[in-house]
């Protein structure tokens, strides 16, 4: 049995997200839920960085790393968008394209994913 994230401190979903555990990715969606702090949004930059991450799915080509770009421009502040461009910038080209596409842009400052 798995324990909820939800109450866990930032830090301690921080770890979870970093490490080999079947955690990870549930740990970023948790982050995710926060991305409106700007501390937060910084580290859901740094994760989205993470080789790991990169190649971790979700589900079809949405990886982890994804989802942290696609939560922080979800979170709609200037500095959650502004960690989202430089995260998105870092991706390969490929991937950049493909993350348009599924976000329905032409680029990534037009994309205003809204999470549900």
């Amino acid at each position: 049995m798995t324990q909820p994230l939800s109450g866990l401190p930032d830090e301690q979903l921080a770890e979870l997200a970093r490490g080999r555990g079947s955690q990870r990715a549930p740990a970023v969606l948790e982050l995710i839920t926060r991305a409106g702090r700007d501390e937060i949004a910084d580290l859901l930059g740094e994760l989205s960085r993470l080789p790991l991450l990169r190649e971790d799915r979700l589900f079809h080509l949405v990886s982890v790393a994804w989802a942290a770009i696609i939560g922080l421009l979800a979170a709609e502040t200037p500095h959650a968008r502004e960690v989202a461009y430089a995260a998105y910038a870092d991706l390969p080209q490929r991937d950049q394209e493909l993350l348009l596409i599924y976000l329905h842009a032409g680029r990534i400052e037009d994309a205003h994913p809204v999470l549900d």
